[in-house]
């Protein structure tokens, strides 16, 4: 009834959700099932416990129990916890027999059941038939030998029955199958347990030739444990051999060398660590380096610190260099590293390595560092080693491996040209330097060749070294300026004169102005005040440049005569007339400063007075400015100078002087209407003063006098109230006057 009332139940309707906002509570998939545990009112009560009373209802229960289990298996002989269900159920009543027979039938159908072996053995175990479980368990290991877990019952069964010799028996069927470590150790312990050392030794010895590099360790841990301090050192030496440099390890070495640490054997120590740091790849030897590092700071002495540490570095230094040979960086600071402690042979080594990586490009911003490796290696040579003819051979092989028809480093020519002075090689050094200049003309060749020849005061071979290089350069001023220099210390005047005359007549100079200072100021010296002058004018015929006429001026002042001041003065005059007609005219202001500052030292009241009307006035103006593209980018102020000489800005210097009238006129109008309302403002105080006094007859009128003076006080407060604000109308209108007029 109860299901045909539930057929005919309806299945509602999902109703559909027109707010799909979350909820303001929510409720996690936790808490439906927490609530879902808590609420399980369906529980099936447990089934009536039966009593079996006499031997026919036991029978009975055996039988209905049986057929239950034989049908399962007839409907799936497979399933093999059906069989061991049905074997674990006959154990429980005591009939072992039938328990056998299931189990033995259950191994016909599957005998790779490792479940199955292991309850069958378990159960005569716990039936204390150990001869029928010692047959199963052989049986076991013969089919399935690889299976570990049957091994390790059956000697852990022959062993709790204290059948000792054949729990080794087991053990050695069990070793010719080869099987993992863990068997071996098994072994090994059940050994020791009966303290049998050396039968320990015999398999160990056995286990290790085919075995990791850890159970040599092992091995040689187990006989520093049992005291075999001798025997423990040979198995480590013996590992070294074994493996040799083919298969090496740094574990190996770590190890050892822990092991004759703990001996006192800091020698040892030292020499398997050192040994193991020559041979193992670097990359391969961070442990290594530590624990050295460690012990050296335990017991070794700051030698010895300092050269784990180099080693530590020197190691960083090669895997970095390995890593981009180009790294020329690396280069160096591993080079600095060597030479810091290291024997010579060592430092060339690496030098040779380093120099080895040539740029791959030939182009001079890529040789830049690498040139002072060779520089570098250079000066090691000939300062530490002190090997004259091998830093020789550096040099000339550096000069000889730089392109020089695309670029060359005049810095390694004059290194090796100052070094074969130092050797007192004179020739060897000239030469050196003249096969650079013929090769590869440079400014810093030149210069540093005639600075030596300078220092070695051989002063022909300057200047033809001077005419080399002002046929190689002939627009440099510097070069020019020094050889007229160089002939006038040697005091030939006239010959520095002619080589001056020669610079000014170039039709290329880098820097002239320098070139005529220099010329101007050697004609100075020597005290030809008239070729000065004939300077001057020739300079002027070049360039109008306002520093040049100050300065024309200035040394007229200058020399020592009667009329210097008019010459001066004259000087000033011919320099305004010739910068009428420049366009910048802050130059033309520079001079007039100039030449009122000169006025004001030298000059006259008229003559200052002159000069001050001719300077001009400065003055604000707008231009409009256009971007780019040709649109209107708004406006720009700027100052501008209005020079009363010229005939042009006459009207705008009449404009702004009656600006400057009108602005005055304005300001003393204000003035006068201030004084008038102050006067009036005086006056009608006096008057409200005397009326006070005559009031004091009558209270009546007084008080009526006093409406009335209040009355007329607040029409006088009107008043006044009207005329500021007249007053500040104008001062508005005056302002905008006044602003008219700047702009204007």
């Amino acid at each position: 009834m109860a299901s045909t009332a539930a057929g005919k139940q309806r299945i509602p309707k999902v109703a559909k959700v027109k707010n799909k906002a979350p909820a303001e509570v929510q409720i996690t998939a936790e808490q439906l099932l927490r609530e879902a545990k808590e609420r399980e009112l369906e529980l099936l009560p447990p089934p009536p416990k039966q009593k079996i009373t006499d031997e026919e209802e036991l029978n009975d229960y055996k039988l209905r129990k049986r057929k239950g289990f034989e049908d399962h298996i007839r409907k799936n002989r497979t399933v093999i916890s059906n069989w061991i269900k049905y074997a674990q159920w006959e154990e429980s009543l005591k009939e072992v027999q039938r328990a056998r027979s299931i189990y033995e039938r259950a191994l016909d159908v599957d005998h790779r059941n490792i479940a199955l072996w292991l309850k069958y053995a378990e159960m005569e175990m716990k039936n204390r038939q150990v001869n029928h479980a010692r047959n199963i368990w052989d049986r076991a290991i013969t089919i399935l030998p690889r299976v570990n877990q049957f091994w390790y019952k059956y000697t852990y069964m022959e062993e709790m029955v204290g059948n000792v010799a054949g729990c080794r028996q087991v053990f050695e069927r069990w070793m010719e199958w080869e099987p993992d470590e863990q068997a071996w150790h098994s072994y090994i312990n059940f050994e020791l347990r009966y303290k049998e050392v050396e039968k320990a030794r015999c398999i160990y010895e056995r286990y290790i030739l085919s075995r990791a590099l850890k159970n040599w360790i092992k091995y040689a841990r187990f006989e520093e444990k049992h005291g075999y301090i001798g025997h423990g050192r040979k198995v480590f030496e013996r590992a070294v051999e074994f493996f040799g440099e083919e298969y090496i390890d740094e574990h190996l070495y770590v190890a050892f060398a822990r092991f004759e640490e703990k001996q006192k054997e800091f020698e040892r120590v030292r020499v398997i660590y050192k040994y193991a740091l020559d041979r193992i790849p670097k990359q391969q030897a961070q442990e290594l380096f530590k624990n050295y590092t460690v012990f050296e700071k335990k017991f070794g002495d700051r030698r010895g610190i300092e050269d784990v540490i180099v080693s530590k570095r020197r190691f960083q230094y090669e895997e970095e260099v390995k890593a981009n040979p180009h790294n020329y960086d690396a280069w160096f600071d591993y080079l600095r590293l060597v030479e810091s402690d290291a024997d010579p042979d060592t430092v060339r080594e690496v030098y040779e390595r380093a120099i080895a990586n040539i740029p791959p490009i030939q182009e001079k911003r890529h040789w830049r560092r690498y040139i002072y490796l060779w520089i570098n290696y250079a000066l090691y040579e000939e300062l530490e080693v002190k090997d004259p003819e091998r830093t020789r051979q550096v040099y000339q092989a550096c000069l000889e491996l730089i392109p020089h028809k695309k670029f060359t480093f005049a810095k390694m020519w004059l290194l090796y040209g100052q070094f074969e002075i130092r050797q007192k090689n004179l020739p060897f050094a000239r030469r050196g330097l003249g096969t650079a200049i013929g090769k590869c003309p440079k400014n810093k060749l030149f210069k540093g060749y005639i600075e030596l020849e300078l220092q070695l005061r051989e002063f022909d071979r300057c200047r033809k070294l001077y005419e080399k290089y002002l046929e190689f350069a002939p627009e440099n001023c510097t070069t020019w300026i020094k050889f007229g220099e160089l002939e006038t210390i040697l005091g030939d005047v006239e010959r520095a004169r002619a080589i001056f005359e020669l610079a000014i007549g170039q039709p290329r100079l880098d820097m002239p102005e320098v070139l005529w200072k220099s010329y101007i100021d050697f004609e100075i010296e020597q005290e030809e005040y008239e070729k000065t002058r004939q300077l001057y004018k020739r300079l002027l015929q070049r360039t109008q440049h306002v520093k040049v006429w100050i300065s024309y001026a200035q040394f007229e002042l200058s020399v020592d005569s009667e009329d210097r001041l008019a010459k001066c003065r004259q000087i000033y005059e011919e320099a305004n007339k010739a910068l009428r007609s420049c366009e910048e005219k802050e130059e033309r202001l520079m001079l007039l400063e100039s030449w009122r500052d000169f006025e004001a030292e030298f000059g006259t009241d008229n003559t200052r007075d002159r000069v001050r009307k001719l300077v001009p006035e400065k003055v604000k103006k707008r231009r409009k400015l256009v971007a780019e593209d040709g649109s209107d980018a708004g406006w720009e102020e700027y100052y501008d100078y209005i020079f009363p000489e010229d005939s042009a800005n006459q009207p705008n210097l009449k404009l702004l002087a009656m600006a400057k009238m009108w602005k005055k006129q304005q300001q003393q109008e204000e003035d006068d209407d201030d004084d008038e309302e102050d006067e009036e403002e005086e006056e009608e105080e006096e008057e409200e003063e005397k009326e006070g006094e005559e009031s004091p007859k009558a209270p009546r009128e007084m008080v009526t006098g006093e409406d009335n003076h209040n009355d007329r006080d607040d029409q006088d407060d009107d008043d006044d109230d009207d005329d500021d604000q007249d007053k500040k109308k104008e001062e508005d209108h005056g302002k905008d006057k006044d602003k008219d007029s700047d702009e204007s």
